[in-house]
């Protein structure tokens, strides 16, 4: 079974254990049906636990009272340090786990931070029981649950390979051929209110005639004027993606994510699928976050200074009411060959967004730029004539 959240590497993050018993303070996390006691797994289509035997369905319980809230960035980052302080240390993601399935007593190893999967023996869905709520590690709020089947992926997957220009003939013909792992992916959502002055110039662009006759010619010049000012910046939910091993440019073009559609977090909602808990820290992700909202604010910038040029001579930005949240977000992930060549596709399972990698056929891009050489050639000519 690959491990579709470490696509170029051929360990799978769970195999059968020599034997022994479970030492990840318990066994693997099931759902038994209660009409034949098979293990649930999650559907897409009733959005509950279903039976994969006998079609019965169990419903996910999440008390209406239960809501995800923002949590305190500035004082879990404090938290976390006082851990650091105190030499406490996180090993629930580290080296290997055993657990026990008991749906055929196998024991399996589970490597690094994967923590749901499938039985390699019996194919049950098996959960690592209680490392989202370690006390090293910080609580999931939520999770974004699968809305998107797989029968869909697979159409707008086809749609998309339709769609792509100079992609080779044979390529277009045959698809994207591979199979689909759902996987839940960790992520941290950053909220801030950001207070901005700025100082600036303002630069238009006019025009001069310098000469006369034949020796005329327009010269572009530019009018500076200064600009300063100050605005208020809300930002919310902005996503960083909190695992590695993925292509960080493919996956946040998955993006927009609706956030408004996600559950307090159940074990339930996992069963069935791949998920991991986070390998990049918490202050790490903030300040990729960070870096993101000040290229925002600096855009802003430059759009309130306007005319065709800016030039900022001062920009400074306080932050205040920082949140986070650790959320779960469901993606598809696909690795297909061609010409012995891997390209990897992701698609968001919530809103069906595809992106991916894709081969180019050479041949139309010369004759392609051959053709629009032949063109300026004859623009050229008449243009002469």
């Amino acid at each position: 079974m690959p491990d579709p959240t470490h696509l170029e590497t051929e360990d799978d993050g769970v195999r059968p254990s020599d034997g022994g018993e479970a030492v990840d303070a318990g066994k693997g996390r099931v759902f038994p049906c209660g009409e034949c006691g098979a293990d649930l797994v999650f559907s897409i289509g009733q959005q509950s636990l279903q039976c994969p035997f006998c079609q019965a369905i169990k419903r996910i319980e999440i008390p209406p009272e239960e809501k995800i809230v923002e949590q305190d960035l500035e004082a879990m980052l404090a938290r976390i340090q006082e851990l650091k302080q105190k030499g406490v240390v996180d090993k629930s993601t580290t080296g290997e786990q055993e657990v026990r399935c008991d749906s055929c007593g196998a024991d399996v190893i589970f490597v690094g931070t994967l923590t749901s999967s499938s039985c390699p023996y019996c194919g049950s869905p098996l959960q690592r029981d209680k490392i989202h709520d370690a006390p090293q590690r910080i609580p999931v709020n939520g999770v974004l649950p699968f809305l998107v089947p797989q029968e869909r992926a697979a159409a707008n997957l086809k749609t998309w390979v339709e769609s792509l220009w100079f992609a080779p003939n044979e390529f277009k013909k045959r698809g994207a051929e591979g199979k689909f792992s759902g996987v839940y992916l960790p992520y941290f959502t950053f909220d801030a209110l950001t207070w901005t002055r700025f100082d600036g110039q303002r630069g238009d662009h006019y025009w001069v005639t310098r000469g006369s006759g034949k020796d005329s010619r327009r010269v572009r010049k530019t009018r500076w004027s200064s600009v300063d000012g100050e605005f208020q910046s809300v930002f919310d939910d902005l996503p960083v993606l909190a695992a590695r091993g993925q292509d960080p440019t493919l996956i946040q073009a998955l993006e927009p994510w609706p956030f408004r559609k996600c559950l307090p977090y159940r074990q339930e909602l996992l069963a069935g699928f791949f998920a991991r808990t986070y390998d990049i820290e918490l202050v790490a992700c903030f300040r990729e976050a960070r870096d993101r909202m000040e290229a925002a604010i600096t855009a802003e910038v430059r759009q309130r200074i306007g005319g065709d040029e800016q030039s900022i001579s001062d920009q400074k930005s306080a932050y205040s009411a920082l949140a986070y949240k650790h959320l779960l977000l469901p993606v598809w992930l696909l690795v297909y060959r061609y010409q012995d060549k891997p390209y990897r596709i992701a698609i968001n399972a919530a809103t069906g967004e595809v992106q991916g990698e894709r081969p180019y056929s050479w041949v139309k891009i010369s004759l392609t730029i051959a053709g629009i050489l032949v063109v300026i050639l004859l623009i050229a000519a008449v243009t002469q004539r």
